[in-house]
């Protein structure tokens, strides 16, 4: 849950700073929004979600 909560924060801050800097539409930010709650309900879900977390734990196990 945490995991999932940080990348939707960094995905909220990306999406404010194109948004603020002209790169991204408001209509661009709402599609992307609505392709990801349609992205949720697909079967695909389990797989991205299984995908996300393997590369948290690869990033979380690296040492500077």
């Amino acid at each position: 849950m945490t995991i999932s909560i940080s990348v939707v924060l960094l995905l909220l801050i990306l999406a404010v700073v194109f948004l603020r800097n002209g790169a991204l539409k408001f209509s661009h930010a709402l599609v992307c929004m609505l392709l990801g709650f349609y992205l949720a309900c697909t079967s695909m879900a389990p797989t991205i979600h299984s995908g996300l977390a393997a590369t948290a734990d690869l990033v979380s196990n690296l040492r500077p």
